[in-house]
């Protein structure tokens, strides 16, 4: 662990991105394969603005890490924050590090998208992709990666995490973000075994489902007991899904960027909304 631990405290930049590019990569690939559902579309065109949104994401997060590092050097040389304040072994810091931060940092964070309106105004542009792929992973509007950079700051500063849980962190949360919006078909009985411990495909899917109720469940990124925990757990037949936003219907997966990133700023448009669905024995 000390190894893995001392990896991730001087990670190169250069191996943030192999790590970013290999996972897009892989479920790219591996969506030809083994397809959950086998969209009419033209698979680099919907990739384009998804991939322009990753590069913003990029560029935001890196011209403020220097924030997130200073946290987190603050916190570790005053002994401020939970990890510093227990005395652990060093696995139980790292997995306690990591969940701590995937509940702040990406639970936390995504379930404020969807109750405050102006946040949600942000994160609207990741749901209003009707072709959910592994590419929706990092469609995020500027706005957006601001906001999540400001919890996950906020996540480093009450936990105390040093730097090498939060990149390693930050590298699962990529490559598990783009496993569970990959457009790919496992056994059933695989998938929910997975979404026991990690947010599984078939139960971030619900996750975009286009109204009401779906759309406010299953808020995890990388651990699903977060979910299970708060009462936001959502189970749901993937033949039912129908991916977008109800209140949004204009907007899709390859709208032109600049109509994109000025969503944000039109007037709000609430929910219809819905209820929920048996689910299928």
């Amino acid at each position: 662990m000390e190894t893995v631990l001392a990896y991730f405290d001087s990670i190169p930049s250069s191996h943030r991105s192999l790590i970013l590019v290999s996972g897009i990569t892989f479920f790219w690939l591996l969506e030809y394969a083994v397809p959950l559902f086998k969209f009419d579309y033209k698979k680099f065109k919907h990739a384009w603005p998804n991939i322009f949104f990753t590069l913003t994401t990029i560029v935001v997060n890196f011209v403020l890490a220097f924030i997130l590092l200073k946290t987190s050097d603050w916190t570790v040389a005053n002994d401020f924050g939970v990890l510093q304040w227990l005395d652990l072994p060093l696995w139980a810091t790292i997995l306690l590090g990591v969940a701590l931060l995937d509940l702040i940092g990406a639970y936390f964070a995504h379930w404020a998208e969807h109750k405050i309106k102006p946040l949600w105004m942000f994160h609207l542009i990741h749901h209003t992709d009707n072709h959910v792929d592994t590419t929706t992973a990092n469609r995020h509007h500027p706005g957006e990666s601001l906001i999540r950079f400001i919890f996950t700051t906020f996540g480093v500063f009450i936990i105390g995490a040093p730097v090498g849980i939060i990149m390693l962190y930050q590298s699962l949360s990529v490559v598990l973000s783009q496993f569970n919006h990959a457009n790919i078909k496992m056994p059933k009985w695989v998938d929910d075994a997975i979404s026991w411990v990690i947010v599984s495909p078939d139960m971030h899917k619900v996750h975009h489902h286009y109204v009401l109720p779906y759309t406010d469940t299953n808020y995890g990124n990388i651990f699903s007991i977060w979910d299970r925990l708060f009462g936001t757990f959502a189970k749901m037949r993937n033949e039912d899904l129908i991916y977008g936003v109800d209140s949004y219907p204009d907007v899709d997966s390859n709208s032109h960027i600049g109509k994109l990133l000025k969503l944000p700023f039109e007037g709000y448009r609430p929910p219809v909304g819905g209820k929920f669905k048996e689910e299928a024995p």
